[in-house]
């Protein structure tokens, strides 16, 4: 299996996400879970319902952070000095046809990477694993659902 491609902010903070939802989430919702016990009967108590489901998914969230944080399934990546793409890139591309002023800016990298300001390109997907490798002026093809589409990469940076 693959490894998960992590930028050492986005590991820093999966890993304060980890340490947070264990202990006080934990204590929050087991605090949630018996107040709502305290209402009388568990069968029609909405509260209680809640509180599990809440506990439930927060636990599904635990698990999937204990992989990602498990040395055997990520690796750090560390930012390149050179404008090449490559995961932990912010790359501007504008589509064939469009003008400049009409270009789109992607991280390339895990989803776990997503902020507000910028929407996460995998790198495995069509046109971001066609980008790997390339740099300023290149165009790349890629293969999309509905035929070849081609972009043209306008700047790289470093996250």
């Amino acid at each position: 299996m693959a490894k998960h491609h992590l930028s050492r902010s986005a590991f820093e903070r999966l890993k304060a996400e980890y340490e947070d939802l264990t202990t006080r989430g934990r204590i929050e919702v087991a605090d949630k879970i018996e107040t709502a016990r305290l209402l009388g009967d568990l069968s029609e108590n909405g509260d209680y319902h809640a509180a599990k489901d809440e506990q439930g998914h927060m636990e599904g969230r635990i698990r999937h952070l204990e992989h990602l944080l498990d040395p055997i399934n990520h690796e750090i990546i560390e930012a390149g000095d050179d404008e090449t793409i490559g995961p932990g890139t912010i790359v501007t591309i504008v589509y064939e046809g469009d003008d400049d002023d009409m270009a789109e800016r992607y991280l390339i990298g895990h989803p776990e990477e997503k902020t507000d300001a910028l929407d996460v390109m995998s790198p495995q997907s069509p046109l971001g694993s066609a980008l790997i490798g390339r740099g300023p002026g290149d165009w790349v093809e890629y293969e999309a659902p509905h035929g070849v589409l081609k972009v043209k990469v306008l700047e790289v940076e470093h996250a």
